[in-house]
């Protein structure tokens, strides 16, 4: 199945994702200021979460600690710089109209993982009281991009967030884990399917992690992970 049908029919932004500064040349994503920002996840890296460096067993010491309940996650880019603002302009900043083109990059720079990657695209979704605060989903916005340049099945009633959960920003892994505790909900029809659950930024995986095990316990045979971005520890190594 080809990647490209609807990915080459796409206008590119006419400004950058990072800044809003107007492009002077057309199909890029960022402006020459912004575009040494962007860095792509070095190799090797985990083979569960995709945390890079050399681990023991190919595995970080997080995913040994505690093995996560998808199968393996990807994220072709770091959560730093000129990424970083453009999610954070998408997500924060009441840009919802940012999904098509960082969808598109999504696609673009996770060419080979989508080769292999199941057919069925679920978004990873918010509360409906964050819903309501920000007037949009992202990831269910990005989602839909993903189903598109690939040709894949959106099936964004698969999974439902039942329980508000507070910002894990500064929490640990327990306390991330202990906050994201049963906040999701799947239906019966990811019986027996595969899934690619996406998101926009992936940090420790324990939202990631808990909404797998939703999926897997409504009788999923197995959930993979889309990420545009990846939040790197300093430390690179298990």
């Amino acid at each position: 199945m080809s990647l490209w049908g609807d990915v080459l029919d796409v206008v590119f932004p006419e400004r950058c994702l990072g800044c809003d500064r107007v492009l002077p040349q057309p199909r890029a994503f960022f402006c020459d200021d912004c575009a040494p920002q962007v860095e792509e996840i070095p190799t090797p890296a985990c083979l569960g979460c995709h945390e890079p460096g050399v681990h023991e067993g190919g595995r970080c010491e997080r995913c040994r600690r505690r093995p996560p309940r998808f199968t393996f996650a990807f994220a072709p880019l770091e959560h730093s710089g000129a990424v970083a603002r453009a999610i954070q302009r998408f997500k924060y900043e009441g840009h919802p109209e940012l999904a098509r083109p960082l969808g598109t990059l999504l696609v673009l720079r996770a060419k080979a993982f989508l080769a292999q990657a199941p057919e069925w695209v679920v978004p990873l979704p918010l509360h409906a009281a964050r819903y309501r605060e920000r007037g949009y989903d992202q990831t269910a916005l990005l989602a839909v991009e993903v189903a598109r340049a690939g040709k894949r099945q959106l099936r964004d009633e698969a999974l439902t967030r039942v329980r508000a959960t507070s910002r894990q920003v500064g929490q640990s892994d327990e306390e991330r884990a202990a906050n994201v505790a049963g906040a999701f909900e799947a239906s019966p029809t990811v019986k027996g399917a595969r899934l690619l659950l996406v998101d926009d930024v992936l940090t420790t995986g324990a939202t990631a992690n808990e909404a797998a095990r939703a999926l897997l316990e409504a009788g999923a045979l197995e959930v993979q992970v889309l990420t545009l971005a990846r939040a790197v520890r300093e430390t690179r190594a298990g």
